[in-house]
């Protein structure tokens, strides 16, 4: 999708391919990467204007930097003295109250962040994660099994991909099974605000804070119940963390649970849900990875992550001038990794186009490009598409994943629905 050339503030020109359209990002990935690759072969860091789906537009915000080469990606994600997060991961310009409510030690630097990141790294005991992945096994039968009881034709989200990610959440951190359906739907909020399917004509911004609100409140019970009644589960050892005599707050626990249930709910959700449809579209790797399940998953887990790409979006700010690919960039300004970019780079990937199931090596960003914010649930995930795959190509092996119904969107790859057969 090009455009013509626009002006930042009479200072430099806005790059023609237009990243920042709402038209372009409710268009298809197959769509979109068609200027992801011209960028990338090009302009591998480019300036752009101000996206148009904005939860708080700032009439004073010039622009981004697009990074959309796998390389550069990974140089930003490593090097946190340069490129920070503290003043947000994702286009705009958020209050610091509302960042640090909404997404802990993900918009931090260090020296915070890696105090904070410790004492949750510590409530991840080898005991906490053996839990947390037999529960996974347990809860993948019951989903399948569900499944199957509704029936051919019934949608895969509803009865599937998004029952495992808010299942296995609530039984890390134990959310009493009364809450659960509606932290999964506080957690959908979090990042619906600009699906105007979802929003069906309500102020974004209350969604938004409404939701944080709710969320922040279950949280805030759970850990005082667990101070007075502990338990083996996530939030008892979240209160009673502690690394060189530091403890989490109550507001670092909430804002930790928000983070926990919108980065553990969401984002699984939508790599089950386009692994399926994969599966579905190259009968061939399917039945590969069927012939010898135990032996080739592994590999397969990393190639949903990387064909689904469910985060699409992150920022940074450059903290001083410096340079990037050859590109000039100011103290102060916004730096987008664009990693549905990096993920099919043909510089990173051999034929990045093809889903291959046994690819190797597959250096995917859907953890994040390294450094201090890899994602600290990376095995839960892993854990819970093996654990869902496996169920699935075992109890209705010949399934068919339809098309599915998108989300528009700059941050989350969503799959609103999708119907599966059987």
């Amino acid at each position: 999708m090009t455009v013509s050339p626009l002006t930042s503030a009479g200072t430099r020109d806005y790059d023609p391919v237009d990243l920042s359209s709402r038209a372009f990002w409710a268009t298809t990935a197959a769509h979109r990467e068609t200027s992801f690759a011209e960028l990338r072969a090009d302009r591998p860091v480019s300036w752009h204007r101000p996206v148009e789906d904005s939860l708080m537009p700032d009439p004073s915000d010039p622009g981004y930097w697009a990074v959309t080469r796998h390389a550069d990606i990974v140089t930003v994600s490593r090097d946190s003295e340069t490129f920070l997060s503290g003043k947000g991961v994702l286009f705009e310009t958020v209050p610091e109250e509302l960042l640090e409510a909404s997404q802990s030690f993900l918009a931090m630097d260090p020296p915070r962040h890696t105090v904070l990141r410790k004492l949750a790294h510590a409530a991840f005991t080898p005991r906490q994660v053996r839990r947390i992945e037999d529960s996974i096994k347990a809860n993948a039968r019951d989903i399948v099994a569900e499944l199957r009881e509704a029936g051919s034709g019934a949608d895969f989200v509803e009865h599937c991909a998004r029952e495992l990610p808010i299942r296995t959440l609530s039984d890390m951190v134990g959310i009493p099974e009364t809450d659960r359906s509606q932290v999964a739907h506080a957690a959908d909020a979090m990042v619906s605000w600009a699906d105007p399917v979802y929003l069906d004509g309500r102020n974004p911004l209350e969604v938004l804070v409404g939701s944080q609100m709710y969320l922040h409140q279950v949280a805030g019970a759970l850990a005082a119940d667990r101070r007075a009644n502990p338990g083996d589960d996530l939030i008892s050892s979240l209160v009673q963390a502690e690394v060189d005599g530091d403890r989490l707050t109550d507001g670092e626990i909430a804002a930790f649970f928000v983070l926990l249930a919108v980065a553990g709910n969401d984002t699984t959700r939508q790599t089950m849900s386009h692994a399926a449809r994969a599966l579905t579209e190259f009968p061939d790797q399917r039945a590969w990875l069927a012939a010898d399940f135990d032996d080739r998953i592994p590999s397969a887990v990393e190639e949903f992550v990387r064909w689904a790409t469910p985060v699409m979006t992150f920022r940074r700010t450059a903290a001083r001038d410096c340079e990037l690919n050859g590109q000039s960039i100011a103290a102060g300004e916004k730096v987008v990794m664009f990693y549905a970019s990096g993920n099919f780079d043909e510089r990173a990937f051999d034929q990045p186009g093809r889903f291959d199931l046994g690819r190797k090596p597959n250096p995917h960003l859907g953890f994040g490009g390294g450094g201090l914010h890899f994602c600290l649930g990376a095995h839960v995930a892993r854990a819970q598409l093996r654990a869902i795959f496996g169920e699935m190509l075992t109890r209705i092996p010949d399934f068919e994943a339809g098309e599915p119904a998108l989300v528009a969107g700059n941050f989350i790859h969503g799959i609103r629905a999708m119907p599966i057969t059987f």
